[in-house]
């Protein structure tokens, strides 16, 4: 087929009220003058979304009438295909529940399967939602931190039996491609930890949103499609936000086998105002429809040009930064450089990050103390920007 997609292109995205790069957003987050930093943080893509995706929604706009819609059959039939494919992951069509993202996702399941006070397992450093999502809903943040062993994060399993053997302990959130680390789990690592968490009867919430975007030579392996003890003993999620740059559109989708567990949570979506399917959105769902059923070739392509990217990264950073380190990319468009051999004060790192190099990236310390003296960097952007902002981190640290 014809290519209508071109990676390397440079898009204006101001004036389309864009978290990632609105100047009031960057104040806010970053502080007063930081409001012209490169913006490399929040994890969207500088891509334009597959036109297959823009021609379904024109479609519907073109109809005119957007009232009260039901859930489009056609997205389930889609995300089902999908994971088949692409995963060898037979999800039955009673167990899919749409969500508006996979954030307010987490905030469901805490409030639903959690009571004030239970622990919820997380393995940091780790998406700094999962912790807020603990946090502000009055639950105890229970952190069986990752280590670092050959060059590379692994679970810490000791700990984590240990820590999930707290009869305290009711939910593991599994971040599956991990963010911000880049690892995808073997299959061994996840019967491991599926096993834990079983024996131990605490209910894991698997996040698979990043598991599309893989690097080659790696395969993700889906939870549930591992045993059916670990389907009926979990709850997951996915979505086509990251794959195809959809995030605005809040459609993503629980998959619930256990269907006393999707029962609980039909009854509990009734006490928000929300259908007992779930709610996703009319247009998340006709875009996600469409990227899942037309746009297979462009996510190949933009896999090969993440891939580049960090190619590029790593190569730079390692070579012009003595000390830096880019770890393995095997998933993900969020590599995690580690400065702490360059002997700087996290603080210090920060500092350059945003004054020398003049970037907004996402600090290490917000996915968990022992974050202190990473930087997680977004590369899914055009050559020419990672260019500049590589440039950047090696003026800014070359003292």
């Amino acid at each position: 087929m014809e290519k209508d997609w071109n990676f390397d292109e440079i898009i204006d995205r101001s004036g389309t009220a864009a978290m990632k790069w609105e100047p009031s957003i960057l104040r806010l987050k970053f502080g007063p003058g930081r409001e012209n930093l490169m913006p490399l943080w929040v994890a969207d893509m500088d891509f334009y979304c597959p036109t297959v995706v823009k021609e379904a929604m024109a479609e519907r706009l073109d109809h005119q009438i957007y009232g009260y819609t039901l859930q489009d059959p056609e997205y389930n039939n889609a995300v089902i295909q999908w994971y088949g494919r692409r995963h060898n992951w037979e999800i039955k069509e009673p167990w899919l529940m749409s969500t508006p993202g996979i954030v307010p996702a987490v905030n469901f399941l805490v409030q639903r399967f959690t009571c004030p006070g239970d622990g919820v397992l997380i393995q940091t450093p780790v998406y700094y939602p999962f912790a807020e999502a603990i946090r502000n809903n009055g639950r105890t943040v229970v952190d069986s931190p990752l280590i670092i062993a050959d060059g590379q994060y692994e679970m810490d399993f000791e700990d984590l039996a240990k820590k999930a053997a707290d009869p305290g302990v009711k939910l593991a959130i599994l971040c599956s491609p991990h963010n911000p680390v880049g690892r995808v789990w073997t299959r061994e690592e996840l019967i491991r930890f599926g096993d834990i968490c079983m024996d131990n009867n605490v209910l894991v919430f698997a996040d698979e949103i990043h598991c599309d975007l893989v690097m080659p030579g790696f395969s993700h392996t889906s939870f549930q499609s591992i045993s059916e003890r670990f389907a009926q003993g979990s709850i997951a999620a996915n979505a086509a936000s990251k794959t195809f740059n959809l995030a605005g559109l809040s459609q993503s989708s629980l998959v619930i086998p256990d269907p006393i567990k999707r029962g609980e949570m039909s009854l509990y979506f009734q006490t928000l105002g929300m259908n007992p399917r779930g709610s996703g959105s009319l247009f998340g769902a006709i875009a996600s429809r469409a990227a899942y059923m037309s746009a297979e070739p462009w996510l190949t392509d933009l896999i090969d040009y993440l891939h580049e990217n960090y190619l590029y990264l790593k190569q730079r950073v390692e070579l012009e930064i003595p000390g830096a380190k880019v770890f393995d990319l095997q998933a993900t468009y969020l590599p995690w450089i580690d400065f702490r051999s360059l002997k700087l004060a996290p603080e210090e790192v920060v500092r350059r990050v945003e004054e020398g190099a003049g970037l907004a990236l996402d600090h290490g310390d917000w996915f968990g103390e022992n974050g202190r003296g990473f930087e997680r960097i977004n590369i899914a952007c055009p050559r020419a920007l990672l260019k500049k902002a590589v440039d950047g981190l090696v003026r800014a640290f070359d003292s």
